[in-house]
This record gives structure tokens, C-alpha cells and sequence, in this order.
């Protein structure tokens, strides 16, 4: 299944995308694609729904982040070797980890918003996993069993904030708009492989990154049951898993987005985006 969730911003209703290629509201089914709805039972509730006889969402309706209820936005740093080196930066020997702030998570074609004082807005077109079940001391044999689905993630950053300032990553990562997240939520049933799929992102029609989710330093099961070594995930928690080399700040001179540029971006399976650049 491809589940969303449609509507003005704060107010989605969650849906999902028919076989016909139109949205269908769910509405009336469950209160959101959150919490018992993206465990196995609520997923195959979901998909014993008989399709046809459910609203259809009228054509050009806003798309919404694909998951509600995320407790946490975990992010994981230089996960693709090529990407590290283009960077300057080792590949780590454990998984980097960092938080977004669940503020900066909107719908997959709500505009990038370049912050006051940013010179150095940069793209990222990531894989994120989206976890169904509670996790706490998983193997990696057994944590895709708790993992609901995946999407296509931006994780948008602010590289002056996030390296050139003290402190930690976060708040270069955190920004309004800054975690773009659908347009689908794909359930993990439809995905065989995770660390097999192609993933592009383009700015202005000009591509900048393209790579696949198979160059992974860590892959999703490890990434899942290593996260869930040091903190219990919850259902509607987003882990974006990394992305691969072409980013602006690695490119000879570094390029970063400015008011008016167009960024696209998507992966096999998953969809793309489209998002606006525009000043705050």
C-alpha cells in the first residue's frame, strides 16, 4: 500500500493512493496514519479495505507529511562512503546519529524555506524508514519485522548553522521546512529490498545526486536495531538513513540553493517531490 495523508497543513486527513491512481480518504476508517495503524495488524486492516467504495480526494489536493504522531526525527550522518569523502570526513566506525526537530517535518512538495542569515541551504535526497511496532534491544534479524514502511525523504540543511557555529549538528538541520517527507508511505511489503533502490534529486532540471540505497555504510536492519540498542522507537518514528554524494556543499566551488530554484527529487518505488525555493 501507498498510505498518505491529504489536506491543508495541520489539518491532513490520511488516505491512500488507489491502484486507478486516484486518492482515496480514509477518514472514516482511522483517525491518521499513526500510532496502531502502522503496526501489522492496522496495516492489514488497511489492506482488506474494499477501495472502491471509499471517497475519492478531489485532483490537486495538497499532500501532507505521509506519517503523523513522529516522536522522534533520528538522522543518520554520512552512511554512504562516497558522501563522506566528499565531505572531507571519515567513514565512521558506528553509525552517526542526530536529531531533527519533528517542527521541520511537511508535506513532500511544501516549499524549501531558506532561513534568515543562511548562505549555505543544501539538499539531501534520503531513504526514511518509518516504524511501525515499539523497538527496544532488536537484532538485525529482527528489525525489519518492526519497521512499517518507507518514503522518500529532503533532509535539508544549513551547512554554515550546522558546521560553522558551536555546537551540535542540530540546529543546521532543524530549520522550517527543512524535512520534506512523502509523498507516500510505502508499506514494507511492496519494498523486497531496501538497500536495492535508485535515488535522484535534480535542482533547476540539473542532477545533482545520483546514487542507490545499495552504497549504504549501514544498512536499514543494522541502522534499526542499532538505534534501538540506546532508545526505544516508537510507532511514527522517522529515521533518514543518509544520503548519497552530490550535495552542494561537495561540489567544486560548493553551490547552494538561492530564492527561485526548483529542487526535485525521488526514489524507485517511493515517488518524488517537488519543492519551491523561497525566502523566509
Amino acid at each position: 500500500m501507498k498510505l498518505l495523508r491529504h489536506g491543508a497543513a495541520g489539518a491532513e486527513k490520511p488516505g491512500f493512493l488507489h491502484t486507478d491512481g486516484t486518492i482515496r480518504d480514509l477518514s472514516g476508517l482511522v483517525p491518521d496514519i499513526a500510532g496502531a495503524v502502522l503496526s501489522d495488524p492496522g496495516l492489514a486492516m488497511l489492506g482488506g479495505v474494499k477501495a472502491d467504495a471509499l471517497p475519492v480526494v478531489p485532483e490537486g489536493t495538497r499532500l501532507g507529511p505521509c506519517v503523523a504522531g513522529t516522536g522522534k526525527f533520528i538522522c543518520i550522518g554520512l552512511n554512504y562512503a562516497d558522501h563522506a569523502a566528499e565531505s572531507g570526513m571519515q567513514v565512521p566506525p558506528e553509525p552517526v546519529i542526530f536529531m531533527k526537530a519533528t517542527s521541520a517535518i511537511c508535506g513532500p512538495n511544501d516549499p524549501i524555506i531558506i532561513p534568515r542569515g543562511s548562505v549555505k541551504t543544501d539538499w539531501e535526497v534520503e531513504l526514511a524508514v518509518i516504524i511501525g511496532s515499539r523497538a527496544k534491544y532488536v537484532s538485525e534479524a529482527e528489525a525489519l519485522s518492526c519497521v512499517a514502511g518507507y518514503a522518500v525523504a529532503n533532509d535539508v540543511s544549513e551547512r554554515a548553522f550546522q558546521t560553522e557555529r558551536a555546537g551540535q549538528w542540530t540546529k543546521g538541520k532543524s530549520c522550517d521546512n527543512f524535512g520534506q517527507l512523502g509523498p507516500w508511505l510505502v508499506t514494507r511489503d511492496e519494498i523486497a529490498d531496501p538497500q536495492a533502490l535508485d535515488m535522484w534529486l535534480t535542482v533547476n532540471g540539473e542532477t545533482m545526486q545520483k546514487g542507490s540505497t545499495r552504497t549504504m555504510v549501514y544498512g536499514v536492519a543494522h541502522v534499526v536495531s542499532y538505534l534501538s540498542q540506546f532508545m526505544t522507537l516508537h510507532p511514527g518514528d522517522v529515521i533518514s538513513t543518509g544520503t548519497p554524494p552530490g550535495v552542494g556543499m561537495g561540489r567544486k566551488p560548493p553551490r547552494y540553493l538561492k530564492a527561485g530554484d526548483v529542487v526535485e527529487l525521488g526514489i524507485a518505488g517511493l515517488g518524488q517531490q517537488r519543492q519551491d525555493v523561497i525566502a523566509d
